[in-house]
């Protein structure tokens, strides 16, 4: 039987930092992407230099338009998006939003772009595009997207393709390459195993499941494309799971997401196995929740003697 007993320390004798796939962060809380554009959309609301680490909007070769609205409806616990992954294109990413992300690398807070394409080939050229850019720390190749019809998570359901388009991604890029996991399959550990083994340096997961929400009165769907992905706090028990199971497959860091709310949500995310963890939809209710985070983390460990927030990783027990 394990003993809980803990002795109290003082906040600041406690070490937030974490160490991602050859660098570190000074806290385990980053926004995760698409929800909170490239940066300065949010920086109004809260401090970006309290996070660890920051990941962009997608980013795809050309600009992409999104699927028309509307394309956010709330839910039971959470809600259901189809923005199609709108972005801006890789030109006008290089030109006007990285001065923004020096700024905030230049406060210590760790840059991630997020990687999007309809082909392997598309994945390449973006990871190439960002070569040599000194704005950002790593790639986030997002497999995973349930929200447009080809790529995305197209090749986040099959190990084979997950595999090429990490190979793919890898091959161009001149930084470490996070691949976002898609929870729409039956043994998620085998696709993580499977993106391991082609180069990746990290995994996020998980990406939304795969939704649909019901204007009743109009017999319609409420979202324009009919389904969408699910996100918000009625996923965490699933989320929790498959962190677990990729953990325990993996041999390389996990960045957990899904159902963050509190820190007490991200604490429970690390003891699965996960070193970081990204914060989505609670941004859209409180947009100062990672700050919050942060600080109820902090806190949590000098209730509990936690000197180093980083022993915590894969501590939970089952049976």
């Amino acid at each position: 039987m394990t003993d809980h007993t803990c002795t109290a320390i003082a906040p600041e004798d406690v070490d937030l930092s974490v160490h991602v796939t050859g660098f570190s962060l000074p806290n385990p809380v980053l926004l995760a992407s698409g929800t909170a554009g490239y940066g300065p959309e949010l920086s109004h609301a809260m401090d970006m230099t309290r996070l660890g680490g920051f990941v962009t909007k997608g980013i795809a070769v050309h600009p992409w338009e999104g699927n028309p609205p509307p394309r956010i409806a709330e839910t039971s616990s959470g809600m259901l998006n189809a923005i199609g992954l709108q972005n801006v294109g890789l030109e006008a990413f290089l030109e006007h939003k990285t001065p923004y992300l020096r700024e905030l690398r230049s406060a210590g807070v760790r840059v991630v772009v997020n990687v999007i394409g309809k082909t392997i080939e598309e994945y390449n050229a973006v990871a190439r595009g960002l070569r040599d850019c000194d704005a950002i720390d790593a790639l986030e190749l997002n497999i995973s997207c349930p929200n447009i019809k080809e790529g995305g998570i197209a090749f986040g359901t099959d190990c084979v393709a997950a595999g090429e388009a990490t190979a793919a991604t890898v091959e161009g890029a001149d930084k470490p390459v996070w691949v976002k996991l898609s929870p729409n399959v039956s043994d998620i550990a085998s696709m993580g195993v499977s993106c391991e083994r082609n180069g990746a340096a990290g995994l996020s997961l998980i990406n939304t499941l795969i939704g649909l929400a019901i204007d009743l009165e109009r017999r319609r769907p409420r979202l324009s494309i009919g389904k969408g992905g699910l996100s918000g706090p009625a996923i965490k028990p699933v989320a929790l799971r498959m962190t677990t199971e990729v953990y325990r497959a993996c041999s390389i860091p996990i960045i957990g997401m899904g159902g963050i709310w509190t820190a007490r949500d991200a604490l429970e995310f690390m003891v699965c196995g996960a070193s970081a963890v990204q914060i989505g939809t609670a941004n859209f209710v409180n947009p100062r929740t990672a700050e919050q985070v942060v600080d109820g983390m902090r806190a949590w460990c000098a209730e509990q003697g936690v000197a180093r927030i980083r022993d915590l990783v894969g501590t939970l027990q089952i049976g």
